[in-house]
C-alpha cells in the first residue's frame, strides 16, 4: 500500500490503473479510522480490483464553533489499519493541497440539505458536497462506500451524483457497532468513562422505537415523547434533535404507516453524537 499527499502523483496513480483496466473503490473518511472504516475498507476490496481511501479532515464541514482543531489524527494508526483491511492507496492531502490560495468553488445540493443536520450545522453539508465531489473528480472511481451512520450525508451524495450525472454509484453500508450497540465514530473517544456509558441511551432508545412501531405505534408525535423520555434521567444528556422521516425524502411523517426512518443527534457533556435506525415496514 502506498500513501500520496499530491493530487498529481496521486492522479498518474489512478491512470495507470485506468489504462490497466481495473475498477477502483473509494472510501472517503476524516482518519482516526476503527471498525466502521475497516468494514468499508473490505467491502470495497472484495468488489474492486484496487482501492484507494482519503484521509483529510476537510474544515469546510466544520462550523467556527465546533470541533476541527480537537478532531482526533492519527495517520501512522490509519496507514496500518487500511492495509490490513485491504486498501492499495491511501490519499491523504493537506488543506493547501486540496484548497489552494484563491479557492472560491463550492457544490451546494438543495432539498434535503436544509433540515436535520443542515440546520444544526449551517454550512455543512456544503463543505461535504464539495470535498467529495473533488474527492470523486481526483480519484474517479466507480463505486465509493459510505457508512450509514449518517444516513442523510449518504441521500446527500446520492443526490450529487444523480443530479450532476457522476459517474459513480454510491454504496451505503450499514452500521457498525460496539458489542453493548454503540456505534462507531471517532468523537466516542471524546467521551469520559461515565459519558460512555451514558452514550447507550442512543442505540438504546432507538431500539425501543422499533419495538414500539412494531407493536403499533404510528403516531409519531408519541413515539418521539417516548424516545425522549428515554433521555430524560441523564444528566450529561441534551437532545439536539429526533426526527421521524421517510428514509428517502428525510421528509418528517406525520403518520408511520410504512417504513421510517428515526434519526437522533445528542450531546453527552460536549460530545454530539448521532445514531439512526431504518424501521423497515412489516410485510403484509
Amino acid at each position: 500500500m502506498q500513501t500520496e499527499t499530491n493530487i498529481r502523483n496521486t492522479q498518474a496513480c489512478i491512470k495507470q490503473w485506468q489504462l490497466a483496466g481495473l475498477a477502483i473503490g473509494f472510501v472517503p473518511t476524516m482518519g482516526y479510522l476503527h471498525e466502521g472504516h475497516r468494514s468499508l475498507i473490505e467491502k470495497a476490496a472484495a468488489e474492486n480490483d484496487k482501492v484507494v481511501v482519503s484521509i483529510f479532515v476537510n474544515p469546510l464541514q466544520f462550523g467556527p464553533d465546533e470541533d476541527y482543531d480537537n478532531y482526533p489524527r492519527n495517520l501512522e494508526r490509519d496507514q496500518k489499519i487500511a492495509a490490513a483491511a485491504g486498501a492499495d492507496l491511501i490519499f491523504a492531502p493537506t488543506v493547501s493541497e486540496m484548497y489552494p490560495e484563491g479557492f472560491a468553488t463550492f457544490v451546494t445540493a438543495y432539498g434535503v440539505t436544509e433540515k436535520l443536520e443542515g440546520a444544526a450545522r449551517p454550512g455543512h453539508f456544503r463543505g461535504v458536497t464539495t470535498v467529495v465531489a473533488k474527492l470523486f473528480h481526483i480519484l474517479q472511481p466507480q463505486k465509493a462506500y459510505f457508512g450509514q451512520k449518517d444516513a442523510q450525508q449518504v441521500a446527500v451524495i446520492r443526490q450529487m451524483v444523480r443530479d450532476l450525472n457522476l459517474p459513480v454509484t454510491i454504496i451505503p453500508c450499514p452500521i457498525i457497532r460496539e458489542p453493548d450497540g454503540l456505534a462507531k465514530s471517532s468523537r466516542n473517544t471524546y467521551l469520559s468513562p461515565a459519558e460512555r456509558k451514558e452514550a447507550l441511551s442512543l442505540s438504546r432508545s432507538l431500539l425501543l422505537a422499533e419495538k414500539l412501531v412494531r407493536a403499533g405505534m404510528t403516531d409519531p408525535r408519541l413515539l418521539k415523547e417516548q424516545l425522549t423520555a428515554c433521555f430524560s434521567d441523564i444528566a450529561s444528556a441534551r437532545i439536539d434533535y429526533i426526527k421521524i422521516v421517510d428514509p428517502v425524502s428525510l421528509e418528517e411523517l406525520s403518520l408511520i404507516n410504512g417504513s421510517c426512518l428515526i434519526l437522533l443527534a445528542v450531546y453527552i457533556g460536549k460530545t454530539r453524537l448521532i445514531d439512526n435506525r431504518l424501521i423497515e415496514a412489516c410485510p403484509t
